[in-house]
């Protein structure tokens, strides 16, 4: 377990899972918000829109991410639907960044 990880606590019920899922996704939220900012910042340094898109930088990303779940014995991040979902968000900031750069 990285320092980063909190210990999974037991849960007794639903409302247990759920108040614990909130109080992950409070924490989520504003990191997902940081790389947004982050990445409007690309928008504005990157020159023009063919540079948005980056292919070698996005397989990076998702392998690393791969590699810190493997790790972190994570087994359902190294599963085909999470990178998956992890290339839908970075797309979603890509958009961003061409949106930003019109």
């Amino acid at each position: 377990m990285s320092a980063t990880t909190a210990p999974i606590q037991h849960c007794d019920s639903m409302a247990d899972v759920r108040r614990h899922i909130d109080a992950l996704d409070a924490r989520i939220v504003p990191l997902l918000a940081e790389r947004g900012a982050y990445v409007a910042q690309a928008a504005r340094i990157k020159q023009d829109a063919g540079q948005i898109f980056d292919g070698p930088r996005i397989e990076f990303i998702v392998e690393r991410v791969r590699a810190a779940a493997r790790e972190e014995n994570i087994a359902v991040l190294n599963k085909p639907v999470k990178p998956a979902s992890l290339r839908a968000l970075l797309g979603q900031w890509r958009t961003q960044q061409m949106v930003a750069a019109e």
